[in-house]
């Protein structure tokens, strides 16, 4: 661990805490930073941990910063087959299956996207927060399929996710939801960690992050004993299950989503599997994340992707168009 005092300037009075600290110490990546306060290895002249970036500054103010060592870590590689749509020196643009694992954890320690990542790039895999995460920018769940965009260098890896910060990466997904959804609706409220369940994230009052979605109706369904929607939805934020809180929110659970879902969606569920020719398992929550655009981190051209729905939510719509 190497540890670095800083106190602030009067010239840095008021800035973000992350801000200020980047100012100082450029050797450390913006990306590294970023972990390294949300991790609590940024304390204050008490010995606080201070886990906020955007927390304001003041002149003279003194801070320890405590930058971990690289580990040494390995993870095995292991060949699976990978939907890449597009791949240069410095990214990767993949279609995630549904089922698939981006990281390794808990019940997973194998058989994840990193690992088939490891394999099929090696070590032009961007090392990130001194571990070797490979080049993970953003995540998809589990049982979510659809685009990622994955940094092969550090370089691409801090660009991105500036991208990510300042909103101007675009994400849109495409979910099947339960009931007769708006035409369009924005969706403003803040996502935090359920204090009931620690395996789940809910609306909070107060301690929550924000949260935006926006949405558009694209196609409705069915009768009364089978309604649902297909929208197109489109993050502003990207909290965890973001989309999935939102709408089971707002009454519309993803049609198939075994955590948000409701009553209503468990009944509306049974009908389906009941209809004739219905070929839709119910394996997963039905949202595929469909298009996703941003620049190109070096040559900064503009880059535009799209995935047609996977195979298992065609079926879903063509059983909901018979229904």
């Amino acid at each position: 661990m190497k540890t670095f005092k800083i106190i602030i300037p009067e010239s840095l009075h008021g800035m973000r805490l992350d801000k200020a600290i980047a100012t100082l110490l450029p050797e450390i990546s913006r990306s590294k930073l970023k972990a390294i306060i949300q991790d609590g290895f940024v304390k204050d002249s008490s010995g606080v941990s201070q886990t906020d970036p955007k927390k304001k500054v003041v002149e003279e103010g003194v801070y320890f910063v405590d930058e971990p060592v690289a580990e040494d870590t390995y993870m095995e590689g292991e060949e699976m087959a990978l939907d890449v749509v597009f791949e240069d020196a410095h990214l990767l643009v993949l279609n995630k299956a549904a089922g698939l694992v981006v990281h390794p954890g808990s019940g997973n320690p194998k058989g994840t996207l990193v690992h088939g990542l490891i394999a099929h790039c090696g070590d032009s895999l961007s090392g990130i927060g001194g571990v070797k995460r490979p080049g993970i920018v953003h995540r998809l769940d589990k049982d979510t399929s659809g685009l990622m965009v994955v940094a092969k260098t550090d370089e691409a890896h801090q660009k991105l996710s500036a991208q990510f910060s300042d909103r101007s990466l675009s994400r849109t997904y495409l979910a099947f939801v339960v009931g007769k959804a708006q035409l369009e609706d924005f969706i403003d409220l803040p996502v935090g960690r359920s204090t009931q369940n620690r395996q789940k994230m809910t609306i909070r009052k107060s301690g929550g992050k924000e949260a935006q979605t926006s949405y558009k109706t694209l196609e409705y369904y069915g009768s009364r004993a089978i309604v649902a929607s297909l929208i197109e939805c489109r993050l502003q934020t990207g909290r965890t299950h973001q989309i999935r809180v939102h709408l089971s929110h707002k009454g519309h659970p993803l049609i198939g989503d075994p955590t948000y879902g409701r009553p209503n969606s468990n009944l509306m569920l049974r009908r389906l599997w009941a209809l004739e020719g219905n070929k839709w398992q119910n394996k997963r929550q039905a949202l595929h994340a469909a298009e996703i655009k941003f620049l190109h981190p070096v040559t900064e051209e503009k880059m535009h992707f799209s995935a047609p729905l996977p195979d298992d939510l065609v079926a879903l719509k063509e059983t909901l168009e018979r229904g």
